[in-house]
């Protein structure tokens, strides 16, 4: 039946497209379309900022909404559908798109020949496996679902991290190496240039966070399970340690009296005070490796894990001396020196070349996309 209803979606949203596609393209239009944050995310506003800073004629257009079917229901897929209806007309008149994860009328539609279709991926590495390379796992599409959807087509580049990531990035896409731009997401730039600031701005507002040693607490999400950091925060010396959680943004987590959220912060700036951070087969390691942030990783489910979902690496081997499945070891390494070689050899491997310019690179991509017909 989800089958069926996902073909005559495609056909209304063809039927309606073709007559908007006669509408002239606008030479210096770019839309941004995301189901991931409400407004622009971090990585959308600071590339259009370097957009205006180097193009005064642009039009920029976000249609930027979070699907939350599980908590919001019906009236948030109304929503989500209108959205998708309404980008049909910018998506007519733009001359490039850009989207950071999937959406259905970017893929499911034959767009013009002067629209260029930026995929910015939400997350700066692949950890864990996903679209076609997840097909028929418990967490992945079903095959049929997936056609039906026409997952992940019509990309012209896909923006990557280090080339390391590469392989599984084509076999997430379905896509040939040369499409990918292994320059990183525009947050690498913020956290670099930034980092300083954020820390003063976190210690100021959590002046209690000067005499302990922090902990970051980031896991992923898990599809039909929550994640359990229990047995963790109770073997934990709060005396010594503050433990900052972040909930994924698909899953809240069910958190303690001793543990701080930092509602005001992000994640990513939260790195910027931390000593520790600790995750699971989240991408945020990728960022922590960026900063030079301790981390650990505990994977108290990990056989469960790799059938339900599946990794492309293996953690074990990557970051040796890291990586624990009981909060016993987990603590115990808090307490012994950190195997700094791991970090850096993963820092090495996985980061793109050149930081502190994705920005540029991505921007002037579109600029130069912006006067091209394919």
């Amino acid at each position: 039946m989800k089958v069926f209803i996902l073909y005559v979606l495609r056909a209304l949203l063809v039927i309606i497209y073709a007559p908007l596609k006669l509408l002239p393209s606008k030479k210096n239009k770019v839309v941004f379309l995301s189901r991931q944050t409400n407004g622009a995310g971090l990585d959308y506003r600071l590339l259009q900022d370097y957009l205006k800073s180097e193009k005064e004629d642009i039009k920029i257009v976000n249609i930027c909404r979070r699907y939350e079917r599980n908590e919001k229901g019906y009236s948030e897929y109304v929503v989500f559908v209108k959205n998708i209806f309404r980008s049909l007309y910018h998506l007519s008149t733009s001359r490039v798109c850009v989207i950071d994860g999937y959406w259905p009328a970017v893929s499911m539609l034959r767009h013009k020949k002067t629209l260029t279709v930026v995929q910015l991926w939400h997350a700066m590495g692949k950890i864990k496996e996903s679209g076609y390379k997840s097909l028929n796992k418990k967490s992945g599409r079903n095959p049929k679902i997936a056609k039906a959807m026409a997952m992940h087509r019509n990309y012209d580049v896909i923006i990557a991290g280090g080339k390391a990531w590469n392989k599984f990035y084509c076999e997430s896409f379905d896509v040939s190496e040369d499409v990918l731009l292994n320059c990183g997401l525009p947050r690498i730039d913020y956290l670099l240039s930034t980092k300083e600031e954020n820390r003063e701005k976190i210690l100021t507002a959590y002046p209690q966070l000067k005499d302990k040693t922090v902990l970051l607490y980031a896991p992923t999400f898990r599809k039909g399970w929550n994640a359990d950091w229990s047995s963790f925060a109770e073997g934990l010396d709060f005396d010594k340690y503050a433990l900052i959680v972040k909930n994924h943004p698909n899953q809240k987590l069910t958190l303690t009296s001793d543990c701080l959220t930092c509602d005001e912060f992000s994640s990513d700036e939260l790195l910027s005070v931390c000593d520790y951070l600790i995750t699971d087969y989240s991408a945020i390691a990728v960022e922590g490796a960026l900063l030079d942030v301790k981390t650990l990783y505990y994977v108290y489910d990990y056989e469960k894990y790799i059938e339900n979902n599946g990794l492309n690496i293996d953690l074990f081997e990557e970051m040796p001396g890291c990586v624990f499945k009981t909060s016993e070891d987990l603590i115990k390494a808090l307490e012994e020196e950190y195997p700094k070689q791991a970090l850096e050899n993963y820092k090495k491997k996985f980061l793109p070349e050149n930081l502190g310019t994705s920005t540029e690179t991505i921007g002037n991509y579109i600029i130069e996309a912006l006067g091209k017909r394919k």
